[in-house]
């Protein structure tokens, strides 16, 4: 039974070690500018779209193959077309801005790059702004009150 087992350890070891060095130094490679996008403190109904930039810093074209939301008030969108060696692109993220609160999200990416699985994060707060408050004033000339 220990031979098993050990034989078993020796083959599994072995065939990791095999797949390591078979790993194309080419490959694609997709670099964040940023992987966290801290919105900070923004109003209910604001513009809740940003932009996480990458580059390629492979040799070989990159292919994002899926970014997707940890819920549905995250939506990523990515390029569809290869990425070249060198060259930059982005993941756009849209958040729901009328979820009042702070929020912490997630986009999870795919890629054929080195690093398969990137997780980018954003995080701020949404807060509700009230309207305006009125004061009532005296318009002596019809001798009503009016509001401003």
């Amino acid at each position: 039974m220990k031979n098993l087992i050990l034989a078993s350890a020796f083959f599994a070891g072995s065939f990791g070690m095999a797949f390591a060095q078979t790993a194309n130094p080419n490959a694609a490679e997709i670099s964040f500018e940023k992987e966290v996008i801290d919105y900070g403190k923004i109003t209910k109904g604001a513009n809740g779209e940003r932009e996480f930039v990458f580059k390629n810093t492979g040799k070989e074209p990159l292919i994002v193959t899926n970014a997707s939301g940890s819920c549905g008030c995250t939506v990523p969108e990515w390029p569809r077309t290869p990425i070249n060696p060198g060259t930059k692109s982005g993941i756009k993220v849209k958040y729901d801005t009328q979820r009042v609160g702070p929020f912490t999200k997630t986009v999870t990416v795919q890629s054929n790059g080195r690093s398969a699985t990137k997780v980018l994060t954003i995080k701020g707060e949404v807060v509700d702004v009230p309207a305006p408050q009125t004061t009532p004033i005296n318009d002596k000339s019809t001798g009503s009150k009016i509001s401003k």
